[in-house]
C-alpha cells in the first residue's frame, strides 16, 4: 500500500483545494491530511474562518481523504512520515524547496495550484463585497 501525505490549514474549501486531495490521492492507496489546528495557524499568523473541528469534519467529507491527523508544529512532518510509513510528500508548489529534507525519508512532490483560487482570494474577495 502506497501512503501520501499532505498539510494544510484547507479554509474555505474550494475547488483548489479539491483538485489538490485528488492528484495526491491518485499517487497512492491512503491519503493522510495533517490539518493545521487552530494553535498552530496562531503561530503561523494565520487566522481561519473555520475552527479546526469544523475543517476537520469538512476535509473527513471529502471522498479522497482517508485519514485528518493535527498539524501542530512545523517539525512534525519527519515524525508523521516515519509513523504512517510514508512513501510520498505532497505540497502545493508554492512551497517548492521548503521540505525537501524531507527527501531523505520519503519521495517528495510538489504539485501545480490551481490558478486564480484560494482562500486568501475568496477572503479578499468577500472583504470586497462588503
Amino acid at each position: 500500500m502506497r501512503t501520501i501525505i499532505t498539510y494544510g490549514t484547507f479554509d474555505l474549501l474550494h475547488v483548489g483545494h479539491v483538485h489538490l486531495l485528488k492528484r495526491a490521492k491518485e499517487m497512492g492507496d491512503y491519503l493522510i491530511v495533517g490539518l493545521s489546528t487552530d494553535d498552530f495557524n496562531i503561530l503561523k499568523h494565520k487566522q481561519s474562518f473555520y475552527s479546526y473541528e469544523d475543517r476537520k469534519i469538512i476535509l473527513e467529507s471529502v471522498r479522497y481523504v482517508d485519514k485528518v491527523i493535527p498539524e501542530k508544529n512545523w517539525e512534525q512532518k519527519k515524525e508523521d512520515i516515519l509513523t504512517y510509513d510514508v512513501n510520498t510528500f505532497v505540497m502545493g508548489n508554492d512551497w517548492k524547496g521548503k521540505f525537501d529534507e524531507l527527501r531523505a525519508y520519503c519521495e517528495v512532490i510538489y504539485l501545480p495550484r490551481t490558478f486564480g483560487i484560494s482562500s486568501t482570494i475568496i477572503k479578499d474577495n468577500l472583504r470586497d463585497d462588503c
